[in-house]
């Protein structure tokens, strides 16, 4: 699987993460924060109304590399990431991946990981390892 990923190559999709997604993500994960879900509290921060969890803005990266690129399978060694601007429920969100190494002898891939909100402004970015799945019939 490796040898079909190339540096430059890059995967995109859109999202909206609504107000039940946020409330869906603090219910799992137990951060239920009011910063996420108290408009009265969230007033008086400096974002002024309540924003999405990053670590949920932070995982959508999950679903191109889980599912999608190069095909089903990759598995995540680390992500960084760097909050940027905060994302407010109901924003549309472009989510992209772009590779920027490849080691073949480690089978291992390097992603940049970005993701923008309305008008291309950079909301979110960082840097993905990946191992990709070894192909099936073949010894990489």
């Amino acid at each position: 699987m490796i040898h079909s990923i190339h540096i430059g190559d890059e995967r995109r999709y859109k999202r909206i993460i609504t107000q039940t997604d946020v409330k869906r993500f603090g219910e799992v994960s137990g951060d239920m924060n009011p910063i996420h879900f108290d408009e009265h509290y969230a007033s008086r921060t400096v974002f002024k109304k309540p924003i999405v969890h990053g670590m949920l803005v932070g995982s959508l990266f999950s679903k191109l590399f889980g599912m999608y690129y190069p095909d089903a399978g990759m598995i995540y060694l680390s992500q960084s990431l760097k909050f940027i601007k905060p994302v407010y429920p109901d924003t549309e969100l472009d989510i992209v991946v772009r590779v920027k190494e490849v080691i073949l002898e480690k089978n291992r891939v390097i992603f940049q990981t970005d993701i923008y909100g309305d008008a291309e402004q950079l909301l979110l970015t960082g840097e993905a390892i990946m191992m990709p799945p070894k192909a099936k019939d073949s010894n990489e």
